[in-house]
């Protein structure tokens, strides 16, 4: 047979069943045999089909996605792609084509064959693995390959194939002799003796917090719930673990963050033991000021991977490599921990008093607070929805301060390189994956004009979407900083400084997808409970004030010497009055 339909079927022996792609002369022999064992689904971009795929896996109880992207330009278009899900461990097979063997250029010169570049040397350090495969593999060789970022820490996996190779006419019972298998998650073992002492630390404790990362799994953390709520201790989740534990959960008490709840980072400051699980506690969960992080408490960490746990910051005073899941499971089994009811009814008691919309946040008439509109969408969305923040920016921060999880959704982005334009590409992939289960993004309108030419993808699939457009003329949170830091000195920044925003209400329809602009009170307007309720796809415009203040947030002030210097995450801007901060401050020193 040709190698590329041997490669074909081991994909589909792989669990693959889906394939983003944008056709190109040097996959040619790959499209075509993909396109007789996988769900081929084109899209107009190729970083769409790297995001589409990573957002695919993280929602798929059943299939797995990959990227299929030509030579040069193709291979170049995908690098954000692979670089998120570098950055959020997330799995992420990208198989690219290349020109023939012959023509490779092997370092020599700059380019010998069409359209040639050097994509391996391009996603090595993006990537688990980035290989040339410049002669016919094995399965076991292809297996090892392709399934390197599917198990310890995760991350994406470049194959490149060049043209002849894919099209060569091979052998299969002797390619198939030895079968390769799947490598399964083998973590660093932890010691009772480690254990014992987290146990240890939890019975010396007054105020003890667990904080669930992106490295729980979902089905670790929804066969726990009742268990983790018999401790007794207060839970809190990372933005990557946003969808471990619903908002109704007994101890659940927020999310912490640079950009997080308030009442969150002010409870988590105050803790003497923080526990955290399956994050591996960069900047955005410390804080800029990490010296000043869990200020009068220990900190346990267990994170996969040795080199985070020895980064330098914030302090940890237990660092655990291994599997954050077993240990989550271990506590959860404990049932000789003393009681923390006090501090549970601090917890409590804090996130009842600080509203996640500040009351000194500024909203014109006429306009939708961003805050109050995911309030409502928080209610609004049933258990069953999947729920696609974007990635960066002020609609970003309002979901993840505000949105209220349901048991049973998905809710995820991709926050760590916080690019714009992820988020209709990454809903794409995810309504593909919850087949037919309503799909909803909120993004800003300047994120969304990066990658609305997707919404073609999304008409031609028919998707069940409902898209939130945050529309304030532009980039909310970059006309901030020129405001807050350079005297509103805006250059770039929206419409009137001549940022190319389309007229969305003619953009939509372009594409056969209706649309309705929201008002105050929209909430209870049949019309749009109609359009929200029915199948397929539909976009709302929520009208948002262009001078719309976004609070709290940590403050950062500029030095002399021209850095930045930041605050601790309790000490969020504006300050609280006197009688609320007594309140909340119980347990930080005056």
């Amino acid at each position: 047979m040709k190698y590329s339909d041997q490669i074909a079927l081991w994909l589909a022996e792989l669990g693959y069943t889906h394939c983003f792609f944008v056709a190109g002369g040097n996959i040619m022999h790959l499209l075509e045999s993909c396109s007789h064992t996988l769900t081929c689904i084109p899209v107009v971009h190729e970083v769409a089909a790297g995001i589409a795929a990573e957002y695919f896996n993280e929602v798929s109880a059943s299939g797995r996605a990959m990227a299929l992207v030509t030579a040069g330009p193709g291979m170049t278009n995908v690098v954000t792609a692979m670089a998120g899900a570098f950055l959020e461990s997330r799995e992420l097979l990208v198989i690219g084509g290349q020109v023939k063997v012959a023509d490779l250029a092997r370092g020599q010169v700059r380019q010998r064959g069409i359209q040639e570049i050097d994509g391996v040397s391009i996603a090595k350090s993006i990537s688990v693995t980035s290989e040339l495969v410049d002669r016919v593999l094995d399965r076991a060789e292809f297996v090892r390959l392709a399934e390197s970022g599917s198990h310890g820490r995760k991350g994406p996996v470049f194959l490149e194939f060049p043209l002849d190779i894919q099209g060569v006419n091979v052998e299969s019972d002797a390619l198939n002799a030895l079968p390769g298998t799947k490598t399964e998650d083998v973590f660093e073992p932890i010691p009772d003796t480690v254990l014992e002492s987290v146990f240890e630390l939890l019975r010396d404790s007054k105020r003890p917090v667990l904080l669930i990362g992106g490295g729980i799994s979902r089905e670790s953390a929804a066969s726990l719930l009742e268990p983790l709520a018999k401790t007794g201790i207060p839970l809190m989740c990372t933005w990557n673990g946003i969808d471990r534990i619903p908002e109704t959960h007994p101890m659940f008490m927020g999310r912490p963050n640079t950009w997080g709840q308030r009442g969150a980072n002010i409870v988590m400051q105050q803790a003497d033991l923080l526990i955290a699980l399956g994050t591996r506690l960069g900047l955005q969960q410390s804080g800029f000021n990490w010296q000043q992080f869990i200020p009068v408490g220990k900190v346990v960490q267990v994170e996969c991977d040795r080199a985070e746990l020895e980064k330098g910051h914030p302090r940890v005073d237990l660092p655990i490599c291994g599997d954050a899941n077993l240990v989550l499971r271990r506590i959860a089994e404990r049932t000789d921990l003393p009681a923390y009811s006090d501090w549970v009814a601090f917890g409590r008691s804090v996130r009842a008093l600080i509203h996640p919309n500040d009351p000194q946040n500024k909203t014109g008439e006429g306009f939708v607070s961003p805050y109050d509109c995911v309030l409502r969408l928080s209610e609004l969305c049933t258990p069953d929805d999947v729920v696609i923040p974007c990635s960066s920016g002020s609609a970003n921060t309002v979901m993840q301060q505000t949105f209220q999880v349901k048991q049973g959704q998905r809710v995820f982005n991709n926050k760590s390189l916080a690019s714009m334009g992820y988020g209709l590409s990454g809903a794409i992939g995810a309504a593909l994956a919850a087949k037919g289960q309503r799909t909803i993004l909120v993004e800003g309108d300047g994120g969304f004009t990066q990658n609305l030419q997707e919404l073609g993808t999304v008409a031609a699939n028919k998707l069940n979407m409902k898209i939130f457009l945050f529309d304030d003329d532009g980039y909310a949170s970059i006309r901030m900083t020129q405001k807050n830091y350079f005297g509103g000195r805006y250059v770039g920044c929206d419409i009137a400084t001549g940022l190319g925003i389309p007229k969305w209400e003619l953009l939509f329809p372009a594409y056969s997808i209706p649309v309705m602009r929201l008002g105050p009170g929209f909430e209870s307007d049949p019309a749009f409970l109609r359009a929200f309720n029915q199948p397929g796809a539909h976009a709302f415009l929520v009208h948002i004030d262009p001078n719309q203040t976004y609070f709290p947030k940590i403050s950062s002030r500029v030095t002399a010497s021209g850095s930045m210097e930041s605050n601790p995450l309790h000490r969020m801007t504006p300050d609280l009055d006197d009688e609320t901060a007594r309140k909340v401050f119980r347990y930080l020193p005056a």
